[in-house]
């Protein structure tokens, strides 16, 4: 097969392909980092480059203009080489992240009593050995294991194996080969004085398997690392073993991002070539680099992070140890695990001791992870007798139902959009984006609120969320999303997608364009939040209850904590049920990945919800059809599900010629008399 040359501008890279490899192979090949955010799909458009000469065959030009292929542009998912050629990469976005969970970052409480010697599988002792010699030349590994044998009392378990007393074979205690190949030098070191860390399996019983982990000179205190690896989001807890404390925290964006936006866009991407490895390197590199950070910064050594626990979705579980993830997107959705066996730090590349044992959580089905089974321990539904719903909105739009004596789970898709994802305008929750609008009523100007400041740059999904709220209930669009060019506003006007409510003018933005909010993204955002509302709707009826007979909503994820309760109701992403039912727990994964980490009782809780767990599969049927569709509009076909905004639309239309009225605004551009959206 022939080969060809493709160089890359402006890096000057040159690279060999064959015929009929894509543009992105020729761009991997080089090392260079291209965006790919729908997984290689071709239907984002994020990977556009522009090919200045050469022989090209474009497969597809979805989202790209006349105007574009004019100039030379190309998605290099969808470009396949038919001859040497030069191609220019524009700048790749670069991801800057408000990090919440770094300086800003509240205090972590130890949630409950804790106890090390009960609750940790981690034995830390100190040994002092007598040295060898001609007449006591007994090997450097015996010698350690009959005095950390006899200090931890296990010369009765040692006895009843055959040939263990006494013998050099069938230890009671096992030394791992990573351990035994600087075992004699850690000795010679301490001058046989040494630190001996041992583990018993974490989760069994009774207690006889033991390890040991490490051996060190000097003192060693122990930590733990808690884990997160959302679809968006990785977040880590450097726990302190011995005082059960969080003393240092921190957050990025999953590297993963940059392959694909959404699971299904992953799973995509990993069944392609070196796309399972390439992911996995990715989050990888992602957590690492959060342990140097909080590491550095308690000038903590990452050696001495003994145990890791981890919460996740399915997916990111099953990508994090190099699991194919493929089955999970196809009939009948059946993952290759959802309780993983633990496993050592050194056999998926994380930057702690090799040994520490890393247990990834148990989850429940394909799209109802770890990070639901972990949540619901962490919002106390285990603990109760109210009927709770719980919410982790994201990318997916995962639920459970129920009380401490039963729960059903579902999982939907909701999109991107909510992240600002897939939207014309729309950006991640970072410096420059606006996180909030309100619209006056009177003259349909917007006041909005940008992340750190100045010029905006586009819209987050809290903006988004807000924006479609106002937008309704100021009459700019109708109940089915349709926006009304006849209000006399020059900010609503037709668009090159449809009509449109231009947020901020080019001279305004710091991007030079105007700022919109176009047809496509509210059917975006509709699809988004019927998806949603249409779960918890489905899983309700499938056990026989309403929406209004749960006592309690919690609400977790980080989108979570940003969401505005009054408008989310507006719009029908959620019930209409009164306020204070409403909690706001952020992100419940972590949390309940640190209570995991610190407890017995916790994990095993974790475990119970896994089992306990019933999962609705929502594509079983039509049932979930039919309430998604009833939920495209605004608040909802069923427009008396929803009293409380029932009202406002009557009230809205009464006025002003049906366009919708809001009142006046305070100073900041607030609505006078309305609530701020905070939650319980």
């Amino acid at each position: 097969m022939a080969e060809h040359k493709v160089t890359l501008l402006p890096q000057g890279v040159t690279v060999s392909v064959p015929t009929g490899a894509l543009l992105v192979e020729a761009i991997e090949r080089a090392g260079l980092d291209l965006n790919q955010p729908c997984g290689g799909q071709g239907r984002c458009g994020r990977c556009a480059v522009v090919v200045e000469e050469g022989a090209v065959r474009r497969r597809s030009a979805i989202r790209l203009s006349q105007a574009d292929l004019a100039a030379g542009y190309a998605l290099a998912c969808q470009t396949v080489v038919e001859g040497d050629a030069r191609v220019f990469l524009p700048p790749q976005e670069q991801i800057e992240r408000r990090l919440v969970t770094d300086k800003s970052a509240r205090p972590v409480e130890v949630p409950f009593a804790y106890d090390p010697v009960a609750e940790q599988s981690l034995r830390i002792v100190e040994i002092h050995l007598d040295p060898p010699t001609l007449a006591d030349n007994l090997d450097d590994e015996r010698r350690l294991l009959k005095a950390v044998e006899a200090r931890l009392g296990m010369g009765g378990a040692a006895a009843q194996r055959p040939g263990a007393r006494g013998s050099r074979l069938g230890p009671a205690l096992r030394v791992p080969l990573l351990l035994r190949r600087r075992l004699g030098a850690e000795l010679r070191e301490g001058e046989w004085n040494v630190s001996v860390v041992v583990e018993t399996d974490a989760w069994s019983s009774p207690r006889g398997l033991w390890r040991l982990i490490d051996v060190a000179a000097g003192e060693v205190r122990p930590y733990g690392l808690a884990l997160d690896i959302g679809t968006t989001t990785v977040t880590v807890y450097l726990v302190d073993l011995r005082s059960g404390e969080v003393v240092d925290q921190a957050a990025e964006y999953n590297g993963q991002i940059a392959r694909g936006e959404d699971v299904i866009s992953r799973i995509v991407y990993a069944g392609k070539g070196d796309g399972l490895e390439d992911l996995g390197a990715l989050v990888r590199s992602t957590v690492n680099k959060l342990i140097e950070r909080v590491c550095a910064r308690r000038k903590v050594d990452a050696q001495r992070i003994y145990r890791v626990t981890v919460s996740g979705n399915t997916t990111m579980t099953h990508l994090l140890l190099g699991v194919p993830p493929g089955s999970i997107r196809l009939s009948p959705y059946i993952p290759a695990f959802n309780q993983a066996q633990p496993v050592n730090a050194f056999e998926i590349g994380l930057g702690v001791n090799p040994l520490a044992g890393v247990d990834c959580l148990p989850g429940v089905a394909s799209y109802v992870g770890s990070d639901i089974t972990a949540g619901v321990v962490a919002a106390g539904m285990m603990d109760t007798e109210e009927l709770t719903l719980f919410i982790d909105v994201g990318t997916n739009g995962e639920m459970a139902l129920g009380t401490r004596d039963w729960m059903v789970s579902c999982a939907c898709s909701a999109g991107p959009a909510f992240e600002g994802a897939g939207v014309v305008c729309g950006m991640r929750a970072t410096v420059g984006a606006i996180e909030e609008v309100w619209v006056s009523s009177e003259t349909l100007e917007p006041t909005v609120r940008v992340i750190g400041g100045g010029p905006a740059r586009g819209l987050c999904g809290s903006a988004l969320l807000s924006l479609l709220a106002e937008l309704f209930v100021t009459g700019v669009v109708d109940r089915s999303g349709k926006f009304k060019l006849d209000g006399g506003s020059s900010r609503v006007r037709m668009g090159e997608h449809g009509g449109e409510y231009v947020v901020a003018w080019a001279d305004e933005a710091a991007t030079g364009r105007d700022i919109v909010i176009t047809q496509v993204d509210v059917e975006n955002l509709l699809r988004a939040k019927a998806a949603i509302y249409a779960g918890f709707s489905v899983l309700a009826s499938s056990v026989g209850l309403d929406l209004k007979d749960v006592q309690r909503v919690l609400i977790g994820g980080s989108f979570g904590k940003y969401l505005n309760i009054e408008k989310a109701i507006q719009i029908g992403l959620m019930p209409d049920l009164p306020w204070e039912r409403f909690g706001f727990l952020g992100n419940t994964s972590i949390k309940g990945a640190y209570m995991a980490l610190l407890s017995r009782e916790a994990r095993a809780q974790v475990l119970l919800v896994a089992e306990k767990m019933t999962y609705v599969e929502l594509s079983a049927d039509n049932t979930f059809y039919d309430a998604f569709t009833a939920a495209l509009f605004l608040p909802h076909t069923e427009i008396a599900r929803f009293p409380s905004v029932a009202s406002l639309w009557d009230e809205a239309n009464a006025s002003r010629g049906g366009r919708g009225a809001r009142g006046a605004l305070n100073g900041k551009g607030e609505p006078v008399g309305t609530h701020d959206g905070g939650g319980a």
